[in-house]
Parts: structure tokens; sequence; C-alpha cells
């Protein structure tokens, strides 16, 4: 499991082996370990420009770690493609020299953990809405602003079912 501060050293070793500055977007349970809301994450997903994250890609190359990465390149997260705006909404985490380390907006995690929505994902989406609570219209609305790589309706539908599990309290039946 790698914890935050594993991530911090580890970019602080990488750091000297780029060649430019770099912008760096934490994603899924890495963006969510870095806000404070999960204790580690079993991999390591980033995003950023697509040139920032081929540099990072190779600089990555020249320092062991024995960890997964998944590096995914303007926005694009698992198999959503988020607005260009992502970069301008995630929040600073650390300058670590040239890494500028963010995390996605909370509402950009959920969104994009609705995607796969496995048991893991939807736990996830849970504790991030409770740490800060996106009102329904704000999930709404970024739902509707990304793009899904396959099947849009089944985006939808997910997208659909974590609403219905964070606003909708009431039981099944009563929905009826």
């Amino acid at each position: 499991m790698l914890d935050s501060n594993w991530l911090i050293e580890f970019l602080e070793e990488v750091e000297p082996s780029l060649p430019q500055e770099i912008t760096l977007v934490a994603a899924g349970g890495t963006a969510l370990t870095l806000l404070g809301i999960k204790e580690s994450t079993i991999d390591v997903d980033l995003t950023g420009p697509k040139g920032d994250i081929a540099a990072f890609r190779k600089a990555l190359e020249s320092v062991p770690h024995g960890a997964k990465f998944d590096l995914y390149a303007d926005g694009a997260v698992f198999s959503q493609l988020l607005p260009k705006d992502y970069l301008s909404r995630a929040k600073r985490i650390k300058r670590i020299g040239r890494i500028d380390l963010r995390a996605l907006h909370p509402v950009d995690i959920i969104v994009t953990k609705a995607g796969r929505l496995d048991e893991r994902d939807m736990e996830d989406i849970e504790a991030c809405f409770r740490k800060f609570s996106p009102s329904r219209r704000e999930i709404e609305e970024r739902g509707k602003q990304v793009e899904y790589v396959g099947h849009e309706e089944t985006y939808r539908l997910k997208l659909d079912e974590v609403i219905r599990r964070l606003f909708d309290r009431r039981p099944a039946k009563a929905r009826r």
C-alpha cells in the first residue's frame, strides 16, 4: 500500500530526472490519499498535460520503484475524459521542485470513479462525498460534461446509480 508520504518522497527522487516543469494531477485513490480521505492506495493514478505525462513517464524509467503507475494524458482518467478545465479545478497539494502536484477536484473524482463503479469505487465515492459534500446538481452537471470512451449509456446509468445512492437514502420499496 502506498501512502501520501511515499508518493511525495518518490516524486522528490524522480524530480531531478525531469527536463522541464510539469504538472501532475492525482486521480482515483491517489487523489483520495493526498486529500486525506484514504490512508493509502494500491497504485498511482495520474493525469496531466500530454507533454508533462510524457516527461514524467520517461523520468519514471530512471528511478526503481516497484509501484504500479497508471498515467493518463490531458484529463483522461480510466475511460473518462474530463473537460479541459480539470487542471484549473484541481487542488494544489505541493510543489516538489519542477513538479506541481495536484489532486482532482472532489466532483471530478466522483464522476471519474463512476465510470468503473465497483464496490471499492462506491466506497471511495461515498468517503469523498462525506468529506466535501458536493451538491447533486454539481455532480449531475459535471457528469454531463464528461466524455466516456465506450458505451456512453453505460456511464450515464452508473452515474445515475451513484447519484441515487448518495442523495436518495430511502429504501428501494419506498421509491416505487
